[in-house]
């Protein structure tokens, strides 16, 4: 993977960005003291570099939940009973390709990934960790954690100009 340098105009436009990808091109030059044409030219560079790896919508679940219902979010820890590479590889992309996964980590000491999933309801969740967990032989030990309040979301990096 190759470095790609950045300043802090880059920084900047970075943070904003983080803050609110949705903001013109204007918009975002007038936020970080640049000309639009600078703006523009900086933001390209990052996402061919592969800094910005996408733009998305962060939905509001609690609107949504007349429509779709509240669902379950867990935190789940997975431990493996073998940890040799191809193992834990395998297993990273087998659940990192399943929808319901909306994060994953490979974590040390302790279990060997930590997960945040979603299900609608608790026999989603169930279906869920047979599809994952259960069947895989290599899996020794899950302890799922359901969130009964979400206190804070925030996927922003802090950065320090």
């Amino acid at each position: 993977m190759e470095q790609i340098d950045i300043d802090a105009t880059d920084l900047r436009l970075l943070d904003e960005l983080q803050r609110d990808a949705s903001l013109s091109n204007q918009a975002l030059a007038e936020r970080a003291s640049v000309s639009p044409p600078t703006c523009l030219r900086r933001v390209k560079r990052m996402v061919d570099a592969g800094l910005i790896e996408r733009q998305i919508a962060i939905l509001s679940t609690d609107l949504l939940a007349p429509t779709l219902g509240h669902g379950l979010t867990a935190i789940v820890e997975i431990t493996l009973d073998r940890q040799a590479a191809d193992l834990l590889d395998a297993f990273e992309q087998r659940v990192a390709g399943d929808e319901a996964v909306q994060q994953c980590y490979r974590v040390s000491p302790g279990p060997d990934f930590c997960l945040i999933v979603y299900a609608r309801d608790m026999p989603d969740y169930l279906a869920l960790a047979q599809r994952l967990f259960t069947s895989d032989v290599n899996v020794r030990n899950v302890k799922a954690f359901f969130s009964i309040k979400r206190s804070k979301f925030e996927p922003r990096i802090p950065l320090q100009a």
